[in-house]
């Protein structure tokens, strides 16, 4: 359907008129009837493929002068155009939500990520439904549509088998969706959804496996498929890889082919980066380094050991991005050979927000570990040196490479006052819509202009209803007019940007900005008030890095900044401020609804049941026991009865040589376990696990009590458990423990129970202290710690 008169603003577009009977007998029907044509997109529509890295700093990748070798962005770049002034919001779950509805994160309810989501209608991870997504629009226009990779936008406590699904990727718009819906996953052994069915991988490491690889392996394949069956429908294809973001899993020859490369360290590597950048033109000759954050360590302060760990992690990074690059360049040759690059709009985004810096000052081979304040030792790192990059580790960088992939400009991912946070490079590449090939552009932009660009591009309007929904409009700018004409003016003169407390208002060239935390402080050690917040001015006309703050010079451009962002706050619900950070992964003290709230028993049915975190039933810093009833086969029984986390973080009940046992895996530190008595015979039996929560705060110990049909067979003490989450990563499973494995005393795959699994109930009790996330024990628990 490509009549010009077709109402394009009312989405689902009305079916046509019918065409009536004019006889009883089909032979005499005039005229005859003819078939309904399909839904089509305007004529000339171009396919797009929307792709999008995660955690990636400016100048992180080579097409922006960065280290890190990405010959795909490289070859699209030499195609096409640079974008070198596009932001974002500077954490993923608010990146991703802008993107796709076009409109400001706080306006469609992700002021934060989904698993910190509040009450506040900026903040309480549910997208509107006036706020239809690109991918709804384009279907209803006539696009097949599919996504691959990272969602991270349904509201966490929506991500299970009783859904809802409306905002799950299948209900935003997306015909076909494989991929995971949380903040991260391990890319050896990913736990998946192909649609909202859950799946997992049928290869494994052993065999070749890696996460990117499969991504795009199911990306190829849709594409394909869709060319030979409907090769005149225009498609959307979506792929938001996991990819950079921790943990850094890399096939061992990517990660080596980096040796050596980092040992001159990031001071030395800024310089290098800004002369490369220089020279490629995505910054002025006269752009300066903004300056180094306070706190962090320069190269030269590190000791032999620090330097050696802190290379060692900046290899496996630079691998990791540039195996990712080349899945990008698998999916470039198959629009090619499918002959469809030609007429597909390609908008690759180098960065859902700014480098990381959540690794720590030393970096850490375990993210959850460090997040919940626990550092490791250089001298540690080192030790496992080899390792990098495997299933036995699930590392980060330190700091100060983040500073140096951020290059030229200040600060790291979460920092939304400072251009390291929210300036990533983009990439669009589409030969029949763009003249120039190898073209800069310096146009200032933000991700929210995305969607209405393809809009333009596809000659689609901006929808009035979406499902009778009357839409709030749509608060991104079209950069399209940008495309052929490098020296159009701005059209973004304004932009405000918050994360977690970190602000910033652009306005005409002028930047007033104010940082309220430091992202790698995770837990917070007392509060921190928004009065206190010191403001800065930069003149970014003269000033392309946030070198130089001028606010003493022009105090009254900094009051009218300032009064501006209140506005601008105002207008898209960014009030109230919240800069909680780890602890509101909690949902009681977040305010955001939990899947089951205050239930104190729940009783899972038959093995098979995985659910996230966010979904399953919250054992954390309280007392609770877990109940399973089993029949126990001929022979004797073996494997997991129920488990929830995984290698960096857990707990299992479980059937270990014929015994019960319990493994408690503190950040895999060290497993505590728990086992003893007689094997359990043949026949019916009732395995309980009790656990007594010491109590006084959060992460404390507590003991493990085994018992068989009522009687005790085993204890233990475990000296100190998790206090705010085990994995994003990772799920609560029962009868089998998926992804990684809790304890060694069983396979990674292959460890279900062998036995019948009858159900599983746990029984949940009050909190001991309501307070569990007081300033005093979050201090408490982060000196323990240190």
């Amino acid at each position: 359907m490509t009549d010009p008169h077709v109402n394009r603003h009312d989405l689902p577009i009305a079916d046509p008129p019918r065409q009536p009977a004019t006889s009883i007998d089909v032979r005499d029907q005039d005229p005859p009837h003819t078939p309904p044509e399909p839904l089509r997109p305007p004529q000339g529509a171009p396919n797009v493929v929307l792709v999008l890295l995660d955690d990636m700093g400016f100048g992180a990748p080579s097409t922006f002068g960065g280290p890190c070798e990405m010959p795909a962005a490289d070859r699209l770049a030499e195609g096409g155009l640079r974008y070198t002034r596009f932001h974002v919001t500077s954490l993923c779950s608010p990146t991703r939500q802008s993107l796709l509805t076009g409109r400001n994160h706080h306006s469609v309810g992700m002021g934060v990520t989904t698993e910190m989501a509040s009450a506040a209608p900026g903040y309480n991870g549910i997208r509107p439904r006036s706020a239809a997504t690109l991918a709804q629009i384009l279907r209803a226009n006539g696009y097949s549509t599919a996504a691959f990779g990272k969602w991270h936008q349904t509201p966490a406590r929506d991500v299970s088998p009783a859904g809802p699904f409306d905002r799950w990727p299948t209900g935003d718009g997306f015909e076909k969706f494989y991929g995971f819906l949380c903040a991260e996953m391990n890319h050896w052994y990913p736990v998946l959804f192909d649609g909202t069915t859950p799946v997992e991988p049928e290869r494994r490491p052993e065999d070749g496996y890696h996460l990117s690889e499969d991504l795009v392996d199911q990306a190829i394949t849709w594409l394909t498929t869709q060319r030979s069956l409907k090769p005149d429908t225009p498609f959307f294809l979506y792929l938001p890889f996991g990819a950079t973001h921790a943990p850094y899993h890399v096939p061992r020859e990517y990660r080596d082919k980096y040796r050596g490369r980092f040992d001159h360290g990031w001071d030395r590597q800024r310089e290098i980066t800004l002369r490369r950048q220089r020279e490629l033109g995505v910054v002025p000759d006269d752009a300066e380094l903004a300056p180094w954050a306070d706190g962090v360590p320069h190269w030269d302060e590190l000791s032999e050991a620090e330097r050696r760990a802190a290379a060692s992690l900046m290899e496996l990074y630079a691998g990791f991005a540039e195996h990712t690059d080349v899945q990008v360049g698998r999916l470039v040759d198959a629009l090619s050979e499918a002959d469809a690059l030609e007429d597909t709009l390609f908008v690759y985004v180098l960065g859902d927000n700014g480098a990381s810096g959540e690794g720590g000052l030393g970096g850490t081979l375990n993210e959850h570990r460090f997040a919940s304040g626990i550092p490791d030792s250089a001298e540690f790192i080192n030790a496992h040196a080899d390792a990098l990059g495997d299933a036995t580790t699930h590392a980060h960088y330190p700091v100060g490479w983040a500073l140096a992939m951020n290059t030229p400009y200040p600060w790291t991912k979460q920092v939304a006052s400072h251009l390291g946070g929210t300036r990533d490079g983009m990439v669009v590449h589409w030969p029949k819509g763009i003249a120039e090939r190898g073209g800069i552009r310096h146009q200032f932009h933000h991700v929210i202009d995305v969607l209405p660009t393809i809009l333009e591009a596809a000659g689609i309007p901006a929808p009035a209803t979406v499902d009778g929904v009357p839409q709030q409009a749509i608060e991104g700018t079209s950069m399209l007019y940008s495309f052929n004409d490098v020296a159009a003016p701005d059209r973004r003169r304004l932009q405000y940007f918050e994360m977690v407390g970190n602000r910033g208002i652009y306005h005409d060239g002028w930047l007033a900005v104010t940082r309220h935390g430091t992202p790698w402080e995770m837990v917070q050690t007392g509060r921190r008030y928004f009065d206190d917040d010191v403001w800065e001015l930069y003149d970014t006309s003269v000033d392309w890095t946030q070198a130089r703050d001028v606010a003493a010079e022009h105090p009254g451009r900094l009051h009218r900044l300032q009064q501006l962002f209140l506005t601008e706050a105002a207008r898209y619900n960014v009030f109230p401020l919240d800069d909680r950070m780890t602890e509101r992964e909690n949902p009681k003290e977040a305010g955001r609804r939990d899947l089951f709230g205050d239930r104190p028993t729940v009783t899972f049915h038959g093995p098979g049941l995985r659910l996230t975190e966010e979904t399953a039933p919250n054992v954390k810093n309280r007392s609770h026991t877990i109940t399973a009833s089993i029949d126990v086969p001929a022979g004797g029984g073996e494997g997991v009865l129920v488990a929830q986390g995984g290698r960096f973080g857990g707990w299992s009940l479980y059937v270990h040589e014929g015994r019960p046992a319990y493994a408690y895996n503190y950040f895999g530190l060290r497993v505590h376990k728990v086992s003893g008595g007689a094997p359990l015979p043949a026949g019916p039996h009732e395995v309980r696990l009790e656990f007594g929560y010491d109590g006084g705060g959060v992460g404390k110990g507590g003991t493990a009590t085994l018992l068989v049909d009522g009687e005790a067979v085993a204890d233990g003490r475990v000296d100190a458990t998790i206090p705010y989450y085990f994995a994003f990563d990772e799920t609560f499973d029962i009868g089998v423990d998926r992804a990684t494995p809790v304890t060694d005393d069983y396979p990674t795959a292959d460890n279900a129970f062998t036995g019948r699994l009858h159900r599983v109930r746990l029984d949940l009790a009050d909190d001991l202290c309501s307070d569990v996330h007081s300033e005093n024990e979050r201090e408490q628990f982060r000196a323990a710690h240190d």
